[in-house]
């Protein structure tokens, strides 16, 4: 397929609260260097502030980062900072807090409620903003995320978040913050190759509440924060040559053929691949070609 001139409008939209946004986002956590965090080498600033701008241009206007999102030289917020403020109106930027690294790129002990602010406002620091247009709880393996959320709750009130969501939890954590204040959007791992119940009861759920479901890994697979899987069924590389598409296209596409609410933030730090990304969201597949990869989700192929 051609991927030149086609734009992420073509992925569809969905709305983060009030915020429009195209189904077809952007992931900032490869800006930073060849892997995500300390696994790879530091990439080239240019480069990395050159894709963001050729990110919009194509119509991306969703960009998901963190502060910890950073390698030994390099800062996904500072960059988004340098590339793109001052932002584009209709640019919604999200953020993640719970997580932590130390100066070093140590993972350290996960932000304490009372800490959630704090780790708010280095975030709008980074990024040079005085609110950040959606804010996700990023769950550390606690039983009840109440108290985690109810205190982004109250930044909400305080004017310095626009919208929350929450990230790696289960149904019944989604309940729990929808008691406490609205949510936006649910950011979990989750892809053609998860076989995941629990997840997948979450996107059937996140579809009913007309809530958007935000997957993170859906190209990058089994290889997580290293970068994107090589590892391809049969199925997916057929799929991937009847469309002339690549198997990251095909995985991508698949996303968001799984309902409107379904997301993709795909991360690169190379303008070809984000390109190729963004052209993913005009992929239609027939409906044997979906059936054919839906059986690998669930595992019956």
């Amino acid at each position: 397929m051609t991927s030149e001139t086609i734009t992420a409008d073509a992925s569809g939209t969905w709305k983060l609260g009030d915020l429009p946004v195209h189904r077809l986002g952007f992931g900032a956590m490869r800006l930073t260097g060849s892997a995500a965090f300390h696994h790879g080498t530091p990439s080239d600033r240019a480069r990395s502030v050159a894709v963001l701008r050729q990110a919009v241009e194509l119509g991306v206007n969703h960009i998901d980062t963190a502060a910890f999102y950073f390698s030994a030289l390099r800062s996904a917020n500072e960059l988004i900072n340098t590339a793109l403020s001052p932002y584009p109106a209709d640019l919604v930027v999200v953020t993640k807090v719970g997580p932590f690294r130390d100066y070093s790129g140590e993972w350290n002990t996960s932000a304490r409620p009372d800490q959630l602010r704090g780790h708010v406002e280095e975030n709008l620091r980074q990024l040079g903003r005085d609110h950040i247009d959606v804010v996700n709880l990023r769950r550390m393996g606690q039983d009840s995320i109440a108290e985690h959320f109810g205190a982004l709750a109250e930044l909400r009130e305080a004017g310095l978040v626009r919208h929350l969501g929450v990230s790696d939890v289960e149904p019944r954590h989604l309940d729990e913050a929808l008691a406490i204040a609205p949510v936006v959007c649910v950011q979990n791992r989750w892809g053609l190759d998860t076989r995941d119940p629990a997840t997948d009861e979450l996107v059937r759920l996140c579809g009913d509440r007309g809530i958007a479901f935000v997957p993170f890994f859906a190209v990058a697979g089994e290889a997580g924060a290293h970068g994107a899987t090589e590892d391809h069924d049969e199925a997916v590389l057929a799929v991937a040559r009847a469309h002339d598409a690549s198997p990251a296209q095909i995985r991508l596409a698949w996303t968001l053929h799984q309902g409107p609410h379904v997301l993709a933030i795909p991360g690169t730090g190379n303008p070809d691949h984000l390109a190729e990304n963004v052209a993913a969201g005009a992929l239609r597949f027939t409906e044997e070609e979906l059936a054919r990869l839906d059986a690998l989700h669930t595992g019956a192929a």
